[in-house]
């Protein structure tokens, strides 16, 4: 359940995630599917740098059901790079998991589509 003191957050993070798919898609045209992936594996990576910092810092946190939600939404890419950069939710044996299962529907709906 995302809380009160996060739920900005979160609903930021989604709407950075839907101005960039547009910013990349219309401006930039760049393949919609490419564009919609690109812009969620971003804002997913910032979500697993703030929940990061806020680890360290002992403050609000991020809940993993929404990092599981981005990661789902497109940001597979961005889960993987927190995962593995920021050493973030490394102990938590689901993440990968779901990481790895989100990022190979992505990559068949990729493929299936023609990027």
């Amino acid at each position: 359940m995302i809380g009160r003191r996060n739920r900005p957050v979160v609903i930021g993070l989604v709407a950075a995630a839907l101005g960039t798919f547009a910013v990349l898609a219309v401006i930039f045209r760049v393949s919609p599917y490419v564009a919609w992936l690109a812009a969620w594996s971003v804002v997913t990576f910032v979500a697993y740098a703030i929940d990061k910092a806020q680890a360290r810092r002992g403050g609000w946190r991020i809940p993993e059901a929404a990092l599981h939600g981005l990661a789902i939404a497109g940001g597979a890419i961005g889960g993987w790079v927190g995962l593995l950069v920021l050493r973030h939710k490394t102990r938590h044996p689901v993440f990968p998991l779901v990481l790895a299962v989100a990022l190979t529907v992505q990559i068949v709906i990729g493929v299936a589509i023609g990027w």
